[in-house]
């Protein structure tokens, strides 16, 4: 199905022409029609697959502009608010409507200001709560209420908060969820908030004729960093992605990948606003070779030509797996997904490959250049120490 096809505002189809967007994704073309029909929807889309358009196209064509807030989208971090945001500005703006994005680790007052004439808010939970309490905020004309990536929502602890907005919203509304996966168990609760909702799922996240899963089983846990190091240096076709554990890991290999003149930013939760935004969009305008990042990247964020992602740390699920993987071989696209596996890995790595969807095969160890990895930068004196 064409974008051309769809019976949506004339403006909406020709911001698509302009991003030369032709052809509807699986989950755009099974959603669109639905949401224009007044259904609610839960849907499952893999990463990649477009799910934002899908609920932005026909919400956009639905509202009327200066009608005061008339949509709500929750998001559980900052970075996919911008993006969700991003998104509705550019096909919102020709129609007039004014989006909003409300996130912390910003001032507030700017927010305030710009709230008094919003048509569309995308917000993270906290910093939407933060306005409800402080009265800036009304949700009184809210029509639409979309929660995006639900279960990244439920995993860092927000449902509590998500629960306490919904309370302030009309319940004559329509109400979609999107997650990467379905929700199990008690995460189904929250569909009490939906009327006789259509539930949508995609394809499988893993496309296993693009995606080429390895993993290198290292005896000697110093050599993992040097090992990294060859390949970044090896593979030298597209973007990187590392995935570490922890904040403090993520910035210890990035400042060490840069020592060894490789191009590298780090993002995690713990560094300011900006300084993640910029981090995101030097690896978007190609500045910058190789992001290292804790799991706050992994999902929903839009970063293309990403071809090889490497788990310097490897995750405790599988579904994290999937949600990092998810990063490369979309849209047709080929991609590489590497473990580095070292003895403290392997209860992790036992259950990610407990998921059959997933086949990591073993590759043969290569020879390569032992490095330094500094635990400790100094203006006056480097530590020098091999570790990982």
């Amino acid at each position: 199905m064409k974008f051309t096809d769809l019976s949506i505002n004339q403006k909406l189809i020709e911001t698509t022409q302009k991003k030369r967007f032709t052809e509807l994704t699986t989950i755009q073309e099974k959603c669109i029609p639905e949401i224009l029909n007044g259904k609610d929807i839960i849907g499952q889309a893999e990463t990649g697959s477009g799910k934002t358009l899908a609920f932005c196209l026909p919400i956009l064509h639905k509202i009327e502009p200066k009608q005061k807030i008339q949509v709500l989208v929750l998001t559980p971090t900052r970075e996919l608010c911008v993006q969700v945001s991003d998104v509705f500005t550019e096909f919102g703006n020709p129609l007039g409507v004014q989006v909003v994005s409300i996130y912390g680790g910003v001032g507030i007052e700017p927010q305030i200001r710009k709230l008094r004439t919003a048509d569309v808010v995308i917000g993270t939970p906290g910093r939407i709560l933060d306005h409800i309490r402080r009265r800036t905020i009304s949700f009184d004309s809210v029509a639409f209420l979309v929660l995006d990536e639900t279960d990244k929502m439920f995993e860092m602890g927000f449902i509590d908060d998500v629960e306490d907005i919904i309370n302030h919203i009309p319940q004559n509304r329509r109400t979609h969820m999107f997650s990467a996966t379905i929700l199990q168990g008690d995460q189904k609760a929250l569909y009490r908030h939906l009327h006789d909702p259509l539930i949508i799922k995609t394809k499988s996240q893993v496309d296993r004729r693009h995606l080429r899963q390895i993993y290198y089983d290292i005896y000697e846990k110093h050599h993992k960093f040097s090992l990294l190091v060859h390949l970044l240096r090896t593979n030298i076709s597209g973007l990187s992605i590392v995935f570490c554990a922890t904040r403090r890991e993520s910035d210890i290999v990035a400042q060490n990948l840069r020592h060894h003149g490789i191009k590298t930013q780090a993002i995690h939760g713990g560094m300011r606003q900006q300084k993640r935004l910029d981090s995101l969009e030097a690896l978007r305008k190609e500045q910058i070779d190789v992001l290292v990042a804790t799991d706050v990247a992994a999902r929903g964020l839009d970063i293309k030509n990403v071809t090889h992602i490497y788990h310097y740390d490897v995750p405790k699920t599988s579904t994290e797996y999937i949600h990092r993987i998810g990063r490369t071989a979309r849209a047709g696209a080929s991609g590489s997904t590497v473990t580095l596996l070292t003895e403290p890995d392997h209860d992790n790595f036992r259950r990610v490959q407990e998921n059959d969807e997933l086949l990591i095969e073993k590759a043969p160890f290569p020879k390569f250049q032992k490095v330094a990895f500094l635990r400790r930068f100094n203006k006056n004196r480097k530590k020098h120490t091999y570790y990982k």
